[in-house]
């Protein structure tokens, strides 16, 4: 928490917003570009009269979506209702890529990182021998067939609780904790579009995408049941697939207690 969180004890308005990643350089305020958390401040400071801080439930990278993104503020000194505040903001955002879908207020306790419990990101593959012009930047182009029904060994094997490490950048800041506890990984196909989702208590950096490039390498490899099992195990990242771009990875929901 902030130093400003921990000496204030009062109440939280949770927001829930969607956003367009293409627009953006991720939802962290950077120097000499372009955030999310920037671009809501903004709109927040000329709709209460002065600039909050807006604490989020993660970090999301350039070109990644939200349907579904929780961050909050304090309440202090917050004279508009919830309600209003949502049709405030979305006045001012209305052609910046993000949406404000809800407000509410929440008890002291309540934090948008810190309470969550579990995440889920869906990643979106364009699987034709064309492109779909309306899935340019909102989805992953891929030619080559992909046999859902020949890879549901994958949905089991990437699901429980395992050591990912395989399955993160060289270099992540979180190098010394990487078990972490999979719900599920449903994989479904309607047309030529395939969706991919998947639930976990957190997320190594760039972990949903990786897991993502491993599925369309072994699927390309026609891999047989135990190939992720085997690539969990090995605890090494030159044995899992690329880095799936992010154009088609959307964070979904989130979940509080």
């Amino acid at each position: 928490m902030t130093e400003l969180e921990n000496r204030v004890s009062g109440e939280k308005i949770a927001l829930t917003i969607m956003y367009d990643g293409t627009r953006f350089h991720g939802w962290q305020v950077q120097n000499n570009a372009r955030s999310v958390q920037g671009a809501l401040q903004d709109s927040l400071e000329v709709v209460l009269g002065f600039r909050p801080d807006v604490t989020g439930v993660s970090r999301t990278d350039s070109g990644v979506h939200a349907n579904n993104y929780v961050c909050h503020i304090l309440k202090d000194d917050v004279k508009i209702p919830p309600e209003r505040l949502a049709a405030a903001l979305n006045s001012h955002l209305r052609d910046s890529g993000i949406a404000v879908k809800g407000a509410e207020i929440k008890d002291a306790d309540f934090h948008a990182r810190y309470s969550c419990t579990a995440k889920e990101y869906v990643y979106k593959i364009w699987n034709a021998k064309y492109m779909n012009p309306f899935f340019k930047d909102r989805a992953m182009f891929y030619p080559m067939e992909i046999d859902i029904e020949k890879m549901r060994f994958a949905e089991k094997e990437f699901v429980g609780t395992h050591d990912f490490r395989a399955f993160m950048t060289k270099g992540s800041k979180n190098e010394d904790n990487t078990v972490r506890s999979v719900k599920y990984f449903n994989v479904t196909k309607e047309n030529e579009l395939i969706t991919i989702s998947v639930c976990a208590d957190g997320f190594l950096y760039n972990m949903v995408r990786i897991m993502v490039g491993t599925y369309i390498d072994l699927a390309r490899r026609e891999a047989n049941e135990g190939a992720v099992s085997k690539i969990i195990d090995s605890c090494d990242r030159q044995f899992a697939g690329d880095t799936a771009p992010a154009c088609g990875l959307y964070l979904n929901k989130i979940f509080y207690e």
